[in-house]
């Protein structure tokens, strides 16, 4: 097995204005003979900026290329990663309009609202136009490996796990959304069919979910986490519908879980905590959650909140 490593600012689909910034890690093969296809996609979201701060750590922690090999770390190696940054910021503040129409001008949420699934349009789209990007770039090197290459039948479905960092945050809520509010379409399963290296539809993209990670999320106003029964509720029955169970995990720290400041963040995710436990005991197994508090006994700071991407456990 090998991997292929790269950057790109990438737009959201052919002639769009927008263009994204896009860390990509991905499996590739040794030779043309040996395909590889991942058993997972993890996408991860970035946050907002934060420069000039002097922390060798930050600074680390704030690449994004950086933080795709940090992820493989914890995955292993049969997974594509795709770190993605806003396209764009208003000062530091990173604003995912593509992703979620309803923010403000500093990127904040007014509503999570499912209406034309923009979020798991958007990152399909993205990924399609980062992985052209990537294949174009292997193929003008013809002693690299290759991507994409035949793959047998026995190879499943790559899963999707989806990591929100702070602001990133929001963009797993609205998918959330549009998954609770999204149905299950049968398909036929041709036993000839190659799996795709990424999901090719919004729909093979919310019916592949299968870990949802909240890192250090928190914003300057509400909304950092889902606190809707509804869509908590709808989320449960979508699951207990396909084969696929789903996993949610809410990582956090002193600096967002404690911050006296803003009191609501810490409330907003015991509320969602309290929400998933009512309908995992129900699910039968389908829906499972856990949370995991990462540096309780120390002061909070800005250093630990780009810390837990390192620190945290996935498992």
């Amino acid at each position: 097995m090998a991997r292929w490593s790269g950057i790109f600012k990438v737009p959201l689909c052919p002639g769009s204005r927008s263009h994204y910034k896009v860390a990509t890690s991905l499996c590739v093969s040794s030779s043309s003979q040996s395909p590889v296809v991942p058993s997972m996609n993890a996408i991860f979201f970035n946050g907002d900026r934060v420069r000039g701060t002097g922390n060798p750590v930050i600074e680390k922690l704030s690449d994004l290329e950086n933080i795709a090999e940090i992820i493989v770390s914890k995955l292993g190696e049969n997974c594509n990663v795709w770190v993605i940054e806003a396209s764009k910021f208003n000062g530091p503040f990173a604003v995912y309009k593509d992703f979620i129409p309803s923010v403000n001008q500093w990127g904040e949420p007014t509503s999570y609202d499912p209406t034309g699934d923009p979020a798991s349009t958007s990152i399909v789209s993205l990924l399609s136009s980062c992985l052209k990007q990537v294949k174009n770039t292997i193929l003008s090197k013809p002693k690299e490996p290759c991507v994409g290459e035949a793959i047998g039948s026995h190879f499943p479905q790559p899963k999707t796990l989806l990591f929100g960092f702070s602001k990133g945050g929001t963009v797993i809520n609205q998918l959330v959304t549009e998954l609770a509010f999204s149905e299950i379409k049968s398909s036929t399963v041709n036993s000839q069919h190659e799996p795709d290296i990424i999901p090719t539809s919004k729909e093979s993209l919310l019916n592949s979910i299968a870990e949802i990670h909240y890192v250090d999320v928190g914003l300057n106003s509400s909304g950092a986490y889902i606190t809707d029964q509804d869509v908590i509720k709808r989320i449960a029955k979508r699951v207990s519908e396909r084969s696929l169970g789903i996993r949610f995990v809410l990582h956090g720290t002193p600096r967002q879980w404690r911050d006296s400041m803003r009191v609501w963040v810490g409330k907003e995710k015991d509320t969602m905590v309290n929400l998933l436990d009512v309908e995992s005991r129900k699910s039968g197994g389908k829906l499972s959650f856990c949370e995991r508090f990462y540096f309780g006994d120390k002061m909070a700071n800005m250093q630990m909140h780009f810390e837990v991407i390192e620190s945290m456990d996935v498992c």
